[in-house]
């Protein structure tokens, strides 16, 4: 019975990021209300305060998805941005000596977290498409105060051109 529920969740949120493109294109900068986005989008993964009043709203696509959505409201109640994170622009900001939670703030919630304790280190992992199509993983190495050591990125071994067989 796990399992059915298992699937199912995979399901779901394969169908939901399959809606994205649609849901995007009926938003517009400057006009869309709070409103609007919660009723495309739903309930926010997070929501982050801004400076000035604004606030952010974390739409996590992870683990199933290749995208995370950051989509800022302003203090009029109008969405002033949209923007799916996952990019190498976006990667290249993180760096050795950031805090966790300052790289969970750019880039949402990781698709998986490992804590490895022998080395004293935890790797994050965020899936993301890299152009034209090609499947990646951005990991984030922490040391044990939860800062940057250091980052890479490779190829996605559990996308689905990387799985032999039928």
């Amino acid at each position: 019975m796990r399992l059915i529920y298992c699937v199912a969740a995979a399901f779901s949120l394969i169908a939901l990021t399959a809606c994205d493109p649609q849901r995007i294109s009926e938003l517009k900068e400057g006009v869309s209300t709070e409103a609007d986005v919660r009723d495309r989008f739903g309930a926010p993964e997070n929501v982050w305060d801004e400076p000035g009043g604004a606030r952010t709203f974390e739409y996590n696509r992870q683990p199933a998805g290749q995208v995370n959505y950051m989509i800022t409201i302003g203090t009029d109640g109008r969405m002033t941005a949209l923007r799916q994170v996952l990019t190498p622009e976006t990667f290249a900001r993180v760096s050795p000596g950031m805090r966790m939670d300052e790289v969970r703030r750019l880039l949402g919630k990781p698709a998986k977290v490992t804590p490895y304790e022998l080395k004293k280190e935890t790797w994050a992992d965020w899936r993301y498409l890299e152009a034209p199509n090609q499947a990646k993983v951005f990991t984030v190495v922490y040391g044990p105060d939860q800062f940057v050591l250091r980052t890479q990125a490779g190829a996605d071994l559990d996308a689905p051109e990387f799985k032999g067989g039928k």
